[in-house]
């Protein structure tokens, strides 16, 4: 009897090994990913872009097989005519310039959000131009590029002070050559964002005012590719998303390290925005707010003349949720 139980057990034994050793030999080998070239489109100068320096400079992209060339442009507005011009396969941009693209029905999608902070935007002025506060912008010459999140920003701090656009004379430059622009004397005052307007404070010392933060504006930097490219590469776009996650953390965590990648940066800058870190978010997600800033933004642009008056698009056609889906779906919000 005890031989016979012996038996059994070795049996049964020997039947259990030989599954295991048949599920192993079953199991499909480890996928290898396959090399992939693709270029980004971005304002390097810019802390929003830090996931996409970071995931480069760490080897982010390197360990998901892509290898990845940076565009340098001085505005997202930039980086996003190059990415629908076709020489760039993404890029990162406000949602302003997405929002001009979609009333023009041009075929972009939003696939992640990157960045989100209310310190970067603002309006620097002349103390020698009579101007102590923020209503004294009314009837200042301002510089600002039009159609773009700076634009937008101005607009919200005029109408925090009662006034609007027909309120004060616009003038319109590329962000590099506003500080030349307030420096000749041609404006009084110029809406941008970081670094130009940090460099713009160094230069003028003392004479610089600067109103800025969360109740001016809030922004936000997004990743973006054409629609068509999206839908024929969703695993390459994981794989960007997976690599930028990366490059949101180390962003988050290395505060000293990430403003080493923005040389432009004045000592007195730095420390500030050392001092203010908790303010800037670094990550990838989608969130549904993302929808309602864009239908303001629309109404904004009819509003203020930018564009002639039309039903805005469904702007939930210009984000792609897909790759978030597969890679972070927790950090989608987006009613779908």
């Amino acid at each position: 009897m005890r031989h016979w139980r012996w038996w059994v057990g070795g049996t049964v034994l020997v039947a259990l090994l030989a599954l295991l050793a048949l599920a192993l030999w079953r199991r499909p080998a480890a996928v290898s990913l396959a090399p992939a070239a693709l270029t980004i489109a971005t304002n390097t100068a810019y802390l929003g872009s830090c996931p996409v320096l970071a995931a480069q400079r760490q080897g982010y992209f390197t360990n998901q097989q892509l290898q990845v060339r940076v565009l340098p442009y001085s505005s997202g507005k930039a980086a996003l005519a190059a990415l629908l011009a076709q020489q760039a396969d993404y890029a990162t941009v406000a949602e302003i310039p997405v929002m001009f693209a979609a009333l023009r029905g041009a075929p972009v999608q939003i696939f992640s959000t990157i960045y989100h902070t209310g310190q970067d935007h603002g309006v620097v002025a002349r103390r020698d131009r009579g101007i102590r506060q923020a209503s004294d912008l009314a009837g200042k010459r301002i510089g600002v590029s039009l159609s773009t999140s700076a634009h937008f920003a101005l607009d919200l701090l005029l109408n925090r002070q009662r006034l609007d656009s027909d309120d004060v004379q616009l003038r319109n430059y590329p962000p590099e050559a506003l500080l030349a622009a307030l420096q000749s004397g041609e404006v009084d005052a110029v809406s941008g964002w970081d670094p130009f307007l940090g460099e713009i404070e160094d230069q003028l010392g003392p004479l610089a005012l600067r109103f800025s933060g969360p109740d001016v504006y809030e922004s936000q930097y997004h990743m973006v590719a054409r629609r068509a490219d999206l839908g024929l590469q969703p695993q390459l776009v994981q794989r960007l998303l997976q690599a930028l996650w990366q490059g949101g953390r180390y962003c988050q965590q290395h505060p000293e390290q990430v403003l080493a990648l923005l040389p432009r940066l004045s000592p007195s800058r730095r420390a500030a925005m050392l001092a203010e870190w908790p303010a800037h978010r670094f990550g990838i997600e989608l969130e549904q707010s993302l929808l309602f800033t864009l239908e303001d933004q629309a109404r904004w642009a009819v509003k203020s003349g930018l564009v002639s008056e039309a039903a805005p698009p469904n702007f939930l056609d210009y984000l792609y949720l897909d790759g978030m889906l597969a890679v972070r779906p927790s950090a989608v919000s987006v009613l779908h």
